[in-house]
């Protein structure tokens, strides 16, 4: 099976030894996505801003991979607060509407840049 990294300038660059995202086959795997800008820059706001950042960044790198969140089969989500549990939940479903992908969510002591989430998917092409 043939690996190709993808890259897209819609989402922030790798900051480290890693790719936005992986495609094997027919599926494509996302490193996780904080809600930094495509230039790098860290979103202002709190949770629902930067959730919706993080979101952009997901659809960017899935476009550039020819998928979609449509096509997402996991997700991955990392929560600074549980307690903001519902606000994310609220915006997570307004982008995958109907389709829901297995997830799993948890609460962890600190993100990079001390963000408040980040997100990875696992999804067909």
């Amino acid at each position: 099976m043939s690996l190709e990294i993808i890259a897209t300038t819609g989402a922030p660059a790798a900051i480290g030894p890693y790719s936005q995202a992986i495609k094997a086959g027919n599926l494509v795997f996302t490193s996780g996505q904080i809600p930094l800008d495509a230039s790098g820059q860290l979103v202002e706001g709190g949770i629902k801003e930067q959730a919706h950042q993080v979101f952009r960044n997901l659809q960017a790198v899935l476009a550039e991979a020819g998928s979609s969140l449509q096509q997402v089969v996991k997700a991955t989500v990392f929560l600074k607060d549980m307690g903001q549990f519902a606000e994310l939940n609220e915006i997570y479903a307004s982008y995958f509407g109907d389709h829901k992908p297995a997830r799993s969510t948890v609460e962890v002591a600190r993100l990079p840049r001390d963000v408040l989430v980040e997100i990875e998917l696992v999804a067909t092409v």
